[in-house]
């Protein structure tokens, strides 16, 4: 008797996307690099697993999970998070506080012991061995559950294949239904009464009926190809612009190497810049189009911050504070600048100062915001200015004249 092939949302997911990263993923098992949001995510749902634990008979305060949320996050450096710097991975965890606030505030006087959270489930059906990870788990009454699952990116939108999928494992999985019949033993069958995708950054809920068995049904022989496809070694890749710009497996892909990935041999960098080259051809969807209006724009940003060095450079060079155009004048001040260039040395002393809750994201701004706090203490203030390299700064405004 064959293994049951493992498969998850995820793996679906990956192949749809493109077999050849399903491929280097799942069969060669190569890593994908760290990513900030799969952290970010990963910490909050932490934090709603800890809230709503049915084995904790008193939910947490808020500042217990605030805590809770600290120790997870600091457990690992911003480079392991996939952050690119220090400063970015503090802003992720100030906006990971001010959602654990949000959502203290919206609904923690409505709190009640769901039927399980973070559930693992193994589901052996149709020759897949299939995992799932249900985010949370109410129970309706009368056999019928409530599956939600928390979002944490810019948005969220109705996923079928996830809602189909989560339908199928709560449905079939004995485990579910030992869960639930411990609660209510009349239950002999279970049915989905909703599926929700809770949006954590803006406390939204989109909840959907459970779908209709004939879509169920077409979804089911649709995974039931690409698993046949899987075991059939059917990895063709599927270049695309959304695909292959932030792959992580361009320089080893044969859309780009031109041959098939072998693990002994070196990657070919320039290979795969030439190929890439070939799939970044003009833009005739709307996506394409917003990245080229992007790309559009941040070049004219770029050109504005050279016309304002040379008009400061001209306008010091003639001792000029204010200058005219026809339709524009200039006015140029001179501002002080402390640069505190030791982050780390600064979050330890603002740690050290318990200034670090005033600030959450200790950024040059911020930092220097504080040193105008009369809350602050002067020696406090002293502490700070003695880790900052002082200089000064140009600053020039340009307004349209009556």
């Amino acid at each position: 008797m064959s293994k049951n092939l493992s498969f998850s949302y995820s793996k679906l997911g990956m192949y749809k996307e493109c077999p050849q990263k399903y491929k280097f993923r799942y069969i060669y098992m190569i890593p994908e690099q760290p990513k900030y949001y799969f952290a970010f995510g990963s910490a909050l749902h932490e934090v709603m697993e800890y809230i709503y634990n049915p084995a904790n008979p008193v939910f947490p305060t808020l500042a217990q999970a605030l805590d809770f949320f600290e120790k997870h996050w600091n457990k690992t450096s911003f480079e392991q998070k996939g952050y690119s710097s220090l400063e970015k991975e503090l802003a992720g965890y100030a906006e990971g506080r001010r959602i654990i606030e949000a959502y203290y505030n919206k609904n923690a006087a409505g709190f009640i012991h769901p039927l399980s959270v973070e559930m693992k489930t193994n589901l052996d059906i149709d020759g897949l061995n299939l995992i799932s990870i249900l985010d949370r788990v109410d129970y309706m009454g009368g056999g019928l559950v409530k599956i939600l699952d928390y979002k944490t990116g810019k948005t969220v939108q109705r996923e079928p294949d996830q809602l189909y999928m989560y339908q199928k494992v709560v449905e079939n999985s004995p485990a579910i239904r030992s869960l639930v019949q411990q609660k209510d033993p009349s239950v002999k069958e279970l049915r989905v009464g909703q599926l929700s995708f809770y949006h954590l950054p803006t406390l939204q809920e989109m909840t959907f009926e459970r779908a209709p068995d004939k879509e169920i049904f077409e979804f089911w022989q649709g995974v039931l190809k690409i698993a046949g496809n899987i075991r059939a070694g059917k990895f063709t890749p599927t270049p695309g612009e959304s695909q292959c710009r932030w792959c992580d497996y361009r320089n080893i892909c044969p859309v780009f190497t031109g041959k098939e990935y072998n693990p002994a041999e070196p990657a070919d960098a320039s290979s795969c810049q030439t190929k890439m080259a070939d799939i970044t051809q003009p833009i005739q969807n709307e996506q394409e189009l917003l990245s080229a209006k992007i790309d559009r724009c941040g070049q004219l940003i770029e050109e504005v911050k050279i016309l304002q060095k040379e008009i400061i450079a001209l306008m010091k060079k003639n001792n000029f504070d204010i200058h005219f155009g026809k339709n524009y004048k200039a006015e140029l001040s001179h501002i002080e600048k402390l640069e505190f260039t030791d982050k780390q040395k600064v979050i330890e002393l603002l740690r050290a100062l318990e200034l670090i809750a005033k600030v959450l994201v200790p950024t040059q701004s911020t930092v220097a915001g504080l040193l105008e706090d009369p809350s602050v203490s002067a020696e406090a203030k002293n502490k700070l200015k003695a880790l900052a390299k002082k200089s000064e700064e140009d600053s020039l405004d340009i307004q349209r004249t009556e």
